[in-house]
Order: structure tokens, then C-alpha cells, then sequence
């Protein structure tokens, strides 16, 4: 996705946003042009404020001047702008290649309205090109990994492969929560719903990257502007 694209999704999703509203701030590359463009806007005096997915997001928003809230002190959020792996016709989600998935789904869920920015190689007819995100709690971290695969094989789902996210080549990847992404190859997704279920009733399993009926619009970037996907 070039810059472009990135900004051009980017921009229209800041034209969504209204004077005072409690903004839900994504994390990754193009959301990060988002919160470089809402800054530019309330600098000019938009008032809003943000509450972040990740560190890195909030980061990046104070050192822009953005006010800043947790989400404890919140009921609701009016908007998250954040971005995904990959989305179906229905506007399901593979979400977590940040590994913010944890933090990202809190904030989606307590929000009137999610709105996705990416570009077209996100768009997809079936879930799965996309390595599933799972976030792992550390302690029997390679007991919940079996029976995530013991799990999906009693049910028929096919896991080609799985694999710990690394930092380094030597060191695994921790979330800012302190856990694990275990990366599951999955192949098409026949039924996101199913294996979303499965995965919510594993003990071991903080989280996983399938955002069901979370969002409400995405917003498809490219070099020529940006077109609406809504749910069929």
C-alpha cells in the first residue's frame, strides 16, 4: 500500500470525526497517518480526545499534542479508526499483525462505531491468507498451543502450522500486556464464528484476532482516493 493510498484512507475517515468526540486511536502504519492527521486538525482547533490501542500509538499521539485518556475512565468511545489484516464481505476481521489484538478489541467493542482503514489486499473473499493472531497467557504457553491444535483438529478445522511471533531471531515477541502471539497457518476459515468460539473457551488463551461483527464500515485506500466497503 503506498503512502498515498495509506493517507488518502486515512483522510477519509478524519472526515468522520465531529467536534468532541471520544476517538478509539488504532495502531499500525496507516493508523498512525490517521493520528498524524487528527493532529494537524486539532491543532487548528478540533476538540476531541483520544484513548490508544497500543503504547506505541500513545506514544506517538502525545508527542503530537493529542489529549489523551484511559480507557477506565470511560463508559464509551463514539469512534475507533483502526486497521486490519484482512476483512471478508461480512466486515469480519483478522486483526493483530501489530500485536495490539488485545487492546484493539477492548476498545472496538466499547465503541458505537468501528471504522477500518487498509487497502485492497486486504479485501477478501475467505478468511485465513492471513496468519491468525492468538494471545497467550506465558504460563503453560506450549500446553495451550497443543490443545489449540488437538482442539480445531476434534472439530474438523485444518492448522497447517503454528508459530510463536519473535522479536529478534533469538527472543520472543511480548505484547504490551506481557503475553504471547502464537501465529496459527489456517488456511481458509470456513466458519470465523466457530473457531472464534473455540478459541474463547480455551483456558491459556488471552485473545485471538478474529474481530467478528465489530465493524461497521472499512474504508479502502488507493492512489486515486478511497471507496466505502459497507456489510453485504
Amino acid at each position: 500500500m503506498s503512502d498515498i493510498a495509506k493517507r488518502n484512507a486515512a483522510q477519509a475517515a478524519l472526515d468522520l470525526v465531529q467536534p468532541d468526540m471520544v476517538l478509539g486511536l488504532g495502531t499500525g502504519s496507516t493508523a498512525a497517518i490517521f493520528v498524524r492527521l487528527l493532529a494537524e486538525r486539532v491543532a487548528q482547533g478540533l476538540r476531541v480526545v483520544g484513548t490508544p490501542t497500543s503504547e506505541a500509538t500513545d506514544r506517538l499521539a502525545r508527542s503530537l499534542g493529542l489529549a489523551i485518556v484511559s480507557p477506565d475512565e470511560l463508559e464509551r468511545i463514539d469512534l475507533t479508526i483502526d486497521g486490519a489484516d484482512e476483512f471478508d464481505p461480512d466486515l469480519n476481521l483478522i486483526k493483530g499483525g501489530g500485536a495490539a489484538l488485545l487492546r484493539e478489541k477492548i476498545i472496538a467493542e466499547a465503541s458505537d462505531r468501528m471504522v477500518v482503514i487498509t487497502d485492497p489486499s486486504k479485501q477478501v473473499e475467505h478468511l485465513g491468507g492471513f496468519a491468525l493472531p492468538v494471545e497467550i497467557n506465558g504460563f503453560g504457553a506450549e500446553l495451550t498451543r497443543r490443545r489449540i491444535h488437538w482442539r480445531m483438529a476434534e472439530a474438523g478445522m485444518t492448522v497447517a502450522t503454528s508459530s510463536w511471533r519473535m522479536a529478534t531471531a533469538e527472543s520472543l515477541l511480548h505484547t504490551d500486556g506481557g503475553h504471547l502471539i502464537l501465529d496459527l497457518a489456517c488456511g481458509v476459515i470456513a466458519d470465523p464464528i466457530e473457531l472464534s468460539v473455540l478459541l474463547d473457551n480455551l483456558p491459556g488463551v488471552v485473545e485471538h484476532g478474529l474481530f467478528i461483527g465489530m465493524a461497521d464500515r472499512v474504508i479502502v485506500g488507493e492512489d486515486a482516493g478511497a471507496r466505502f466497503v459497507d456489510p453485504r
